[in-house]
């Protein structure tokens, strides 16, 4: 691995990504089902060098902590035995799905006699820009070969030896299922200036994702000469109405905020319905929330029936904490509720709780969000949860893709028109 700038960055980074073009193109030719085969030898391969994975990782972690980093980014960045099970059982899970290449998304015949047919087709080289989580590495390499991709990996610099034992257990596989180990490349270098220099490479890198936090995100964006994905930030909702149900509105509550703090689809506003306030059940989900070690930022409404709460300022309604921190404001109805979430949301996910049909109803047409969800958590937002067997990130575009994006995601299409001889 190469940590510093010991190397030229413009020629590494050109045959980084000549030489997962070239994999692609190869790719091209090769059926689903050995493709499938080599992600399930990926899976066996992350299972087999458990060890070596958890040895990497250790290293990864205790320069985290030295680093200063905080629980919730040490977190997201340790690899358990529970967790590279999970790693294989998601390549696994992609493996087992219906191959997206060469699906044929709507076919017709013209008057002429000519046959057309919209088919799904890989989209190239695929650029992913990632930090933390080193089970990017492993999800990110399965769905891009599931849907025909090569890709270039670029984690952060935090889980550098465990993205780099998980990219070798990926490129093993491949190399077991008789495929090219080039159509997944690793940026082994921290210097930022590779990041740039990918993002130029138009006509030979097809795509940039990145996932993270905003500032990277948007450095992304303003340096790139090639199509991004983007995932913004988490700053996901929960309504509770005044038709709720009390025991359903508490459990999701706890879980939303609560069950995993540091990741994109935690909620981090719980806005309540003003009834909910008056009649006790608002009081109740936020003794829950403070007994949990919850910091709790009020509105004054809030305040009045919550004296424990803070006072919230204006940053609190936009901010994604990623911490055992919540924004809480009463709304005198679901159209202020829905106009706040539309104001300072993220249109990542928001969610309501009601057994209203009415309320529900008006929620999801209404809240412009990739998730709007009814009565369960946030948390549910995840590609695995949706049973994509993993995720390239979740969208928060509108374009090409929008919400968790699975191996269908990661395709493209062409036109294909079979004739007989017509002529215009």
């Amino acid at each position: 691995m190469s940590t510093t700038l010991d190397i030229d960055i413009k020629s590494y980074c050109g045959g980084l990504a000549d030489g997962a073009r070239a994999a692609a193109r190869k790719l091209v030719a090769v059926p689903g089902h050995t493709r499938d085969a080599a992600l399930r030898a990926i899976a066996g391969q992350l299972i087999q060098n458990r060890d070596a994975l958890q040895s990497a990782n250790a290293q990864d972690l205790e320069a985290g902590e030295a680093a200063g980093l905080s629980s919730a980014l040490l977190d997201r960045l340790t690899l358990t035995d529970t967790r590279i099970e999970s790693m294989a059982q998601s390549v696994r899970q992609i493996a087992d799905q219906v191959d997206p290449v060469g699906e044929i998304i709507e076919g017709y015949v013209r008057p002429n006699g000519i046959r057309l047919e919209k088919v799904r087709v890989p989209i190239g080289v695929i650029l992913i820009i990632f930090e933390s989580r080193p089970n990017v590495t492993s999800d990110a390499a399965a769905l891009c070969i599931k849907s025909g991709n090569a890709v270039i990996l670029r984690g952060g610099k935090e889980a550098l030896h465990s993205n780099h034992a998980i990219a070798q257990c990926v490129r093993d596989g491949l190399t077991e299922a008789g495929l090219d180990p080039q159509l997944v490349q690793l940026v082994e270098t921290t210097d930022r200036a590779a990041v740039g220099e990918l993002l130029k490479l138009e006509g030979r890198i097809d795509l940039a994702i990145p996932r993270g936090g905003e500032s990277l995100i948007r450095a992304v964006v303003e340096q790139a000469h090639i199509p991004v994905i983007k995932h913004y930030t988490g700053n996901c909702h929960v309504y509770v109405d005044a038709a709720a149900d009390e025991q359903m509105a508490i459990d999701i509550c706890i879980n939303a905020k609560t069950q995993r703090t540091g990741v994109c689809n935690a909620a981090e506003t719980i806005l309540f319905h003003v009834d909910t306030a008056h009649s006790g059940l608002m009081g109740k989900i936020l003794g829950e929330l403070s007994k949990r070690g919850v910091q709790l930022r009020g509105d004054n409404h809030t305040r009045e029936h919550f004296a424990a709460a803070d006072e919230a300022n204006d940053g609190d309604w936009a901010e994604e904490y990623l911490d055992m921190i919540c924004a809480i404001k009463v709304v005198q109805n679901i159209d202020e509720a829905i106009d706040h979430i539309n104001r300072y949301g993220s249109q990542h996910t928001d969610a309501i709780v009601t057994s209203s049909v009415a309320a529900a109803d008006q929620f999801v047409q209404q809240v412009d969000t990739a998730n709007a969800f009814i009565n369960c958590s946030t948390r549910f937002s995840d590609g695995g949860e949706y049973g994509l067997g993993a995720e390239i990130g979740i969208s928060t575009d509108k374009l090409h893709a929008r919400g968790p994006m699975g191996a269908k995601d990661l395709t493209t299409y062409k036109w294909i028109a079979r004739g007989s001889g017509q002529v215009r």
